[in-house]
C-alpha cells in the first residue's frame, strides 16, 4: 500500500477555466478503503478542506486532483497525505484529525514549483518526502509518542497505563492486573491492533473463559458464533471503538481477527499472532497453563484480569492468581499492576471500587479476630 503525490504546473479542472493558470497536484492512492475513509461521507472531508483553503479537489478514480494557488495547494496536499496515513492505519478521518493536520502544516507551507514526491511506507506508518529539498516527516514523526498505536488514536491517560503500554511493547508475555475501568483490556486490544496494522503479526486472537457472572443463561440460539458472542461482547466492544463496523466484519471474515472462548484454544499452536486473554481471573490453573503453552514463534500475548472479580465456583483456584505467583521474576514476562488512580470510566467507578475494597478489608480484619 502506498500513495505517491506528484506536483505538476498547469492543467485545468473541468468547468474551471479561471483556474487554468493555477497550480495542480495529483495524489494517487492504491488503497480504495483508505481513500473512501479519507474523503468521508459524501466527500465531506474534501469539502471542508476546499472551504478552508480556497482550493478545488476533484476525485477521479484512485486520484485526488488539487487545484488552487501554490501555497494553498501545497498545504491541502499535505493535509490529505496526513489524513491518508490515519485512514491507511484504519483510523477515522474526522474534523479533529483534519484540524490537527491543518494546524501542524499551516506554518510550513512549501512555495515554489519544484516537483515533489511523497510516499507512504509499505507498513503504513510514515510518510516520507523524497524530494531533495524537503525531508520533513508529514505524519507519525520520530517525536510522536509510542501511544500512537492501534487502528485509531490510542493514548494512555495515566502513568500506570503508560507503563502498561510500554510493558506490552517490550515483552512477549504481559500480565495486566487491575480494577474495572483501568484500561486493561482496551489498551491490550489497541496494542494488538497496532501490531496487526504494522504487520508485525498476521492475526489477532481474542479469547476469554466462557464463565457466567453469577447467573445461568441456559440454551442460546443461533450458530456457534452467535452462541459464544455474549461471552465475547466486551472484546467486540473494544474492537468496535477502534474499527468501523464494516471493516471489523471484513477482518473477522478473513480470519485476521478471531474471537473465541478459551476452550477453543486447546491443542493449537498460536504462531505469528497477538493473543489477548481477557477476564483471566475466571481461568482455572489448568486453563491458564494450557493457554500460556500455546505460544508459538513470533507471538505476543497479553493476559488481563481483576483478581477481585472472580466468578469461579467456590473452592476453585484462580489461574490468574497462581500464574502471578509462579511467574513473578521470570525473564521476558512483565506483570503490570494498575490501581484505582488508573480508572478512566465514570468518576463513580473509582469510589465504588474504594468502597468495596474497604468492605473487604473490614471483613478480613473481623475474620482474623
Amino acid at each position: 500500500m502506498r500513495s505517491a503525490l506528484s506536483c505538476a504546473l498547469g492543467g485545468e479542472p473541468s468547468g474551471a477555466g479561471d483556474m487554468a493558470e493555477r497550480r495542480r497536484r495529483t495524489v494517487v492512492f492504491q488503497d480504495s478503503d483508505a481513500l473512501q475513509t479519507l474523503c468521508g461521507q459524501r466527500d465531506d472531508n474534501l469539502h471542508w478542506i476546499e472551504q478552508r483553503l480556497a482550493v478545488q479537489i476533484l476525485p477521479r478514480g484512485s486520484e485526488l486532483h488539487v487545484y488552487g494557488d501554490g501555497d494553498e495547494v501545497d498545504l491541502a496536499s499535505e493535509v490529505l497525505s496526513a489524513a491518508y496515513v490515519h485512514a491507511l492505519a484504519g483510523q477515522d478521518v474526522d474534523l479533529p484529525v483534519l484540524q490537527q493536520a491543518m494546524t501542524r502544516y499551516g506554518p510550513k507551507r512549501v512555495v515554489g514549483g519544484e516537483v515533489a514526491r511523497l510516499e507512504v511506507a509499505p507498513r503504513g506508518g510514515t510518510v516520507r518526502n523524497l524530494a531533495a529539498a524537503r525531508s520533513r516527516v508529514l505524519a507519525r514523526s520520530e517525536e510522536a509518542p509510542e501511544s500512537l498505536d492501534g487502528a485509531r488514536l490510542v493514548q494512555p491517560r495515566t502513568a500506570g497505563q503508560a507503563a502498561y503500554f510500554e510493558a506490552i511493547r517490550d515483552h512477549d508475555l504481559t500480565f495486566g492486573v487491575g480494577p474495572a475501568g483501568s484500561g486493561k483490556t482496551w489498551l491490550a486490544v489497541a496494542s494488538a491492533m497496532g501490531a496487526l496494522q504494522r504487520r508485525e503479526v498476521k492475526r489477532l486472537i481474542l479469547t476469554r473463559p466462557a464463565v457466567e457472572a453469577g447467573e445461568h443463561l441456559g440454551f442460546l440460539p443461533g450458530d456457534l458464533r452467535e452462541k459464544v458472542s455474549p461471552y465475547l461482547r466486551p472484546l467486540y466492544d473494544a474492537l468496535g471503538d477502534m474499527l468501523d463496523a464494516d471493516k471489523l466484519e471484513r477482518m473477522l471474515e478473513r480470519g485476521q481477527i478471531e474471537a473465541a472462548p478459551l476452550a477453543f484454544m486447546r491443542g493449537r499452536t498460536l504462531a505469528n499472532a497477538f493473543v489477548v486473554l481477557d477476564e483471566a481471573q475466571n481461568c482455572t490453573v489448568e486453563q491458564m497453563l494450557m493457554l500460556l503453552t500455546r505460544m508459538g514463534e513470533h507471538t505476543k500475548m497479553v493476559v488481563t484480569g481483576d483478581p477481585t472479580q472472580s466468578d469461579l465456583k467456590y473452592g476453585q483456584r484462580s489461574g490468574l492468581d497462581h500464574a502471578l505467583r509462579v511467574l513473578q521474576g521470570v525473564p521476558g514476562i512483565a506483570i503490570q499492576r494498575l490501581g484505582r488512580e488508573d480508572i478512566v470510566r465514570h468518576p463513580l467507578v473509582g469510589r465504588i471500587v474504594d468502597a468495596y475494597e474497604a468492605d473487604r478489608a473490614r471483613a478480613a480484619a473481623e475474620g482474623q479476630r
